[in-house]
């Protein structure tokens, strides 16, 4: 993305836009994770390695244009949300944060719920993981 003005020009990376529409998808309730089984578990694995940072563009897919993005989100929602209202919540935070940060029209965000959090799937996991206190 380019922006010219008579005072010089402006460029952002696709990864930026990545990033926002990241952290704007997160701040919905009913949002558990972003990303696929896969991306989620590299994920968990790079939260454990000491000073690393939760990578904000898990699950996130942009396309970006001079003047438009497209955005392709892989959420997991908690157990019990709506996923048509989450949808919608999502799709409305993305397009707001995305365009009043970038100045890009965001022409598109398609979201696919890639599983359902489960508190007691949390618990189980956590019981089989430590072995010794």
């Amino acid at each position: 993305v380019l922006f010219r003005s008579e005072q010089g020009k402006t460029s952002i990376a696709d990864t930026v836009v990545s990033k926002i529409a990241g952290i704007a998808a997160r701040e919905i309730s009913g949002v558990h994770d972003l990303g696929g089984g896969a991306a989620r578990a590299v994920g968990a694995i790079r939260e454990r390695i000491p000073g690393s940072r939760t990578n904000l563009s898990q699950g996130v897919a942009v396309e970006v244009g001079e003047h438009q993005a497209a955005v392709d989100l892989d959420i997991v929602a908690e157990y019990g949300v709506a996923i048509a209202d989450l949808a919608a919540a999502i799709r409305r935070n993305v397009v707001d944060a995305v365009e009043r940060m970038t100045g890009l029209e965001v022409t598109e965000v398609n979201i696919t719920v890639h599983d359902v959090f489960l508190e007691s799937e949390q618990d189980e996991a956590e019981e089989q993981t430590t072995r010794v206190q």
